[in-house]
């Protein structure tokens, strides 16, 4: 039956139980080459703005199940300087590596990429170091992040403090100031003299 089958289809075709065309082969290069142009830049580039963003936050969230699950606060410090960024542990008033053997050495930004600034609560920097709290009840400082790559592109992080939620955007966000107290309710605010 299958015998009967290909002599069939090589009257009908003459030359496909032979091998390809040489059009078959023409469009099946170009369909690999269409792929490779896909995928060859992502590993040829290196990594882009958005990898050291995802790395980042990946970075944060696995810190915060840290904290969960060992029900101790942790500190992420970050130089914005060097680009580099690690985790301690607080125990009382002293400041211990993380037990997990990945974070024995701190993580670094790709050499194209840098934190332009950071601002966790109301503090912001430029330079410098500055650290981030994740408790241990999944709560994770206030904080802005802002990167940015060699062709001047930027990626915002902000973490919201009390959901633990992480946004991203391709454009700057500024951090709201903390309204200020009103003169007329300044004066309710003072202890009455006795």
């Amino acid at each position: 039956m299958a015998c009967r089958a290909r002599r069939a289809a090589s009257a009908a075709f003459p030359g496909w139980a032979d091998g390809f065309t040489l059009l078959e082969i023409i469009i099946a290069l170009f369909l690999i080459v269409g792929v490779l142009t896909l995928i060859v830049p992502r590993f040829a580039i290196g990594e882009d703005l958005g990898a050291a963003g995802r790395k980042f936050i990946g970075a944060v969230r696995t810190l915060q199940g840290i904290a969960m699950a060992s029900q101790k606060p942790l500190k992420l410090y970050i130089d914005l300087d060097q680009g580099l960024y690690w985790a301690v542990v607080l125990d009382g008033r002293e400041e211990k590596p993380l037990p997990d053997a990945t974070w024995v050495t701190p993580r670094t930004l790709p050499e194209t990429i840098r934190f332009t600034d950071i601002s966790i609560g109301q503090v912001t920097r430029r330079s410098g170091r500055i650290d981030l709290a994740l408790y241990p009840t999944g709560r994770i400082e206030a904080g802005t992040f802002h990167l940015m790559d060699g062709s001047n592109s930027v990626l915002a992080i902000v973490i919201e403090p009390v959901t633990g939620a992480i946004r991203t955007s391709d454009e700057r966000i500024e951090v709201a100031k903390k309204p200020s107290i009103p003169d007329r309710v300044k004066g309710l605010l003072q202890p009455a003299a006795i």
